[in-house]
């Protein structure tokens, strides 16, 4: 992309700051270029944050019915998934779903819990409990 091709629509959810992005200037050399954001990225940020608000009212939902550990709520709620999670704590992916299993939650170490709060950057009265259901989860 051209220096000069570099989008500035002013998107919503870069909140008024910028992102670099890589163009070529009037020599053909690599060079930054601050962007302000582009309107099909704004879209496409907007769906999947969409999308996770949705897990993350049925996972409440599931967690309110016993069917799943807290941790399936707040990690939904704190817009992660599996794979994110699992990179944050440096567990395995099955060990985490192992852990949505209310009955194995109930029985995690305090070195595990820490681990998952400090990932999620919640508190582990918060991470123990399930809020009330709001439009507002977050």
């Amino acid at each position: 992309m051209e220096q000069n091709k570099v989008p500035q629509d002013r998107i919503s959810t870069y909140a008024d700051n910028k992102k670099a992005i890589y163009a070529t200037d009037t020599s053909g050399k690599y060079t930054l270029v601050p962007s302000s954001g582009w309107e099909i990225e704004e879209e496409a940020t907007l769906q999947a944050v969409q999308e996770l608000e949705r897990l993350a009212r049925e996972a409440h939902s599931r967690v309110a019915k016993g069917e799943k550990s807290t941790l399936f709520f707040h990690m939904y709620n704190r817009r992660m998934d599996l794979q994110v999670l699992s990179e944050s704590t440096g567990l395995f992916k099955w060990r985490i779903k192992r852990h949505f299993r209310p009955a194995v939650f109930r029985k995690l170490s305090r070195k595990i819990l820490t681990r998952y709060c400090d990932a999620l950057g919640i508190s582990r009265e918060l991470l123990c409990s399930l809020p009330p259901q709001s439009d507002e989860l977050e």
